[in-house]
């Protein structure tokens, strides 16, 4: 099911914007700049379902790793928290990053809670410590081997994103003229990654 409301002259775009900016490299240039723009940025917001009422939720989660390619995310975890209630019930996950610049991007994918503590160990940062604090039983005192914290593993199916091209000022001025004339600014590379693509990356 699809939406519309209104009918544009056949020969036109009905996104201009789409239409002008959507690029599409060969598969290395579109996953590389992806997980570069990712890495800059640090910090995604984390998209889930909550359980009880279906709305959906967002909450700011640090990139801890990246496996399969670098486009299969991991973030630390309290298991004990509200966001792994909702991916025990519904796995479907979208990260999104976004930077001062206005460039951004969307993962779309499933999670997995992993609790292994191998790969806690492997990707265990001290400062968790801090988030978790220290409950003074001698288990749960923030450590890597506090069954709290886990990973959360996202693997991504999809991807889209759009990184800025040429100067702040080049594409300040490319948008004033298409104010003025009415043409859609070529401003960024607006790229995506099918489910099929992300698949190559593993």
């Amino acid at each position: 099911m699809s939406f519309s409301n209104t009918t544009v002259p056949g020969d036109k775009p009905a996104d201009p914007y789409k239409a002008t900016n959507l690029t599409d490299p060969d598969l290395k240039e579109k996953v590389e700049d992806l997980v570069s723009f990712m890495e800059s940025c640090k910090f995604g917001m984390m998209t889930t379902r909550i359980e009880s009422s279906g709305l959906l939720t967002s909450r700011c989660m640090a990139l801890a790793a990246k496996e399969g390619g670098g486009v299969d995310l991991l973030f630390h975890t309290n298991t004990e928290s509200g966001k792994t209630d909702d991916l025990k019930s519904e796995p479907k996950i979208n990260i999104a990053f976004l930077n001062s610049t206005g460039e951004w991007a969307s993962i779309s994918g499933e999670a997995d809670i992993v609790t292994d503590r191998e790969m806690v160990r492997k990707y265990y940062s001290p400062a968790l410590k801090a988030w978790l604090g220290d409950l003074e039983d001698g288990k749960h005192d923030g450590g890597p081997e506090d069954p709290r914290i886990g990973v959360i593993k996202v693997k991504a199916l999809t991807a889209t994103y759009a990184i800025a091209t040429g100067t702040s000022l080049g594409r300040g001025a490319d948008i004033v003229k298409g104010a003025i004339t009415g043409a859609a600014p070529k401003v960024n590379k607006l790229r995506e990654l099918s489910e099929e693509e992300l698949q190559e990356c593993e």
